[in-house]
């Protein structure tokens, strides 16, 4: 007893049930799957036209799984890579340019909270790399290794 092929409309629905995707993201997916007489375009134009690809929803998704654990960097270097226009990148970074330094900071107190900063130069230089490896930009990062140490006057954190 065999499972019949699904079709390129069946294999989209299925993945798009599993997460967000963008239209290039099924594009390069799909194509491995085309057959002749295959329309794959006016597949995914059929599902932009049923609203079950929206990039706007996809960024959504990109900063909710995301933002909490890396910097504005990253989630913007993987908004590029799913195909999603400059506009809308653009809107998104400057949205999660807001609570940056909020979310650093709880990345490293996350990692190393109960570490003294002023150790060592080389601890310093590692939990810098830390927070730069995961996006966050070299002012947060210097502001948050600057007030890590010093107990929470201005309610910044």
């Amino acid at each position: 007893m065999g499972f019949a092929k699904l079709s390129l409309k069946g294999r989209a629905l299925k993945l798009l049930a599993q997460r967000e995707h963008s239209r290039s993201e099924l594009q390069t997916k799909l194509s491995r799957h085309v057959e002749e007489g295959d329309d794959l375009n006016a597949v995914l134009d059929e599902l932009e036209a049923k609203n079950y690809i929206d990039p706007e929803r996809v960024a959504a998704s990109v900063v909710h799984r995301r933002a909490a654990r890396m910097g504005t960097q990253r989630v913007v270097q993987e908004l590029r890579s799913k195909g999603l226009d400059d506009e809308l990148i653009r809107a998104t970074a400057q949205a999660l340019q807001a609570t940056e330094l909020e979310r650093a900071h709880a990345v490293w107190k996350g990692r190393f909270g109960g570490r003294d900063i002023e150790s060592t130069s080389q601890e310093r230089a590692r939990q810098m790399r830390f927070l730069a490896a995961r996006g966050f930009s070299g002012d947060v990062v210097r502001k948050v290794l600057k007030r890590a140490g010093q107990p929470d006057e201005e309610g910044d954190f």
